[in-house]
């Protein structure tokens, strides 16, 4: 059946939850002729199109396995609901190694309301690397901005995810567990640049919880971030944390320029999109990595990642041209 893009567009630009599972199955067909509707699609979604960045809050969550990233995003989206923001939630499984699907174990997980119009919940594939964003995750992640105040994008923090996740989240928040050497396996990963909230869970095991959060706190300090929040949360009854980490995540929305941060990911992801397209020659073409940013930083605040990489590719072809 031919998807009408142009249609679905304007549903979600009328900010109609109802059209979100339409768009994500388009996105993630991978037929030819559902390319170029995606394609379609995304062009109509994209900044340059809305005139604006799209007006959802993205954020990425990451953490390791067992860390209780579902059963605190369970409690998130009910404190969202209970404001009145809807919420989309993008549960990036494991890829299976058989179809190269979804395994929806994280989506099995999260518990909300299948009729409560205002949710959307979506397993999707990491892809080829584990933890890490297929490309498919990351369009849904713009699209879904478009039409839901909220967007959250889960992933298993495996060390892909990390920066994955950050060239995709408007706010990145880091879950570490207390008592099982997440802290210190975090700071041996050298991964304190990425998180903008850091969240230890399971709060209500007391001491432990507390020491994990002081070893945090001590160690953005080291690192010159003392502006980072570390904040403890429990997601079991009786619920602890739950409002206040809404509070950061609207605070730091408020004050976040969405346009640098979305402008600096958008041409991050097209210089890492033209590398694994062209591989090292190609980069060369273009004068290295720093005269492809220095290029890049030309380029209009609101040009999406097709069009800064098709803008590489005509750099590179100049260059290369006798």
């Amino acid at each position: 059946m031919t998807v009408d893009a142009a249609a679905l567009a304007e549903r979600l630009r009328r900010r109609d939850p109802a059209a979100a599972p339409a768009a994500l199955n388009l996105l993630e067909d991978t037929r030819p002729a559902a390319r170029q509707a995606a394609a379609d699609l995304l062009r109509a979604l994209a900044p340059a199109a809305l005139g604006r960045e799209a007006p959802g809050h993205v954020v990425g969550v990451t953490g390791p396995p067992g860390a209780g990233k579902s059963t605190l995003l369970s409690a998130l989206m009910l404190a969202w609901r209970q404001r009145g923001r809807t919420v989309a939630v993008l549960a990036v499984d494991p890829s299976s190694r058989s179809s190269g699907g979804s395994l929806l174990g994280d989506r099995a997980r999260i518990a909300f309301d299948p009729s409560d119009a205002g949710v959307f919940v979506r397993s999707t594939a990491a892809g080829s690397r584990l933890g890490g964003l297929a490309p498919a995750t990351r369009a849904a992640a713009q699209g879904l901005a478009v039409a839901f105040d909220v967007v959250v994008v889960e992933t298993v923090g495996v060390g892909q995810s990390e920066t994955d996740v950050a060239q995709v989240a408007d706010t990145v928040v880091v879950i570490v567990q207390p008592g099982s050497g997440d802290a210190l396996q975090f700071l041996k990963a050298g991964i304190m640049e990425v998180p903008d909230v850091l969240v230890v869970t399971k709060a209500d095991l007391g001491d432990v919880a507390t020491r994990a959060v002081r070893d945090l706190r001590g160690a953005l300090r080291a690192l010159g971030r003392r502006e980072t929040p570390v904040l403890a949360v429990s997601a079991i009854a009786p619920r602890h944390g739950v409002d206040a980490l809404v509070d950061t995540l609207e605070e730091r929305r408020a004050r976040l320029d969405v346009v640098a941060r979305r402008t600096a990911a958008r041409r991050a992801a097209a210089l890492a999109d033209f590398a694994t397209e062209h591989g090292e020659r190609g980069v060369r073409a273009l004068g290295g990595t720093r005269a492809a940013r220095r290029w890049l930083a030309t380029q209009p605040a609101l040009a999406d990642v097709p069009a800064l990489v098709a803008g590489l590719e005509r750099l590179a072809a100049e260059d290369a041209a006798p």
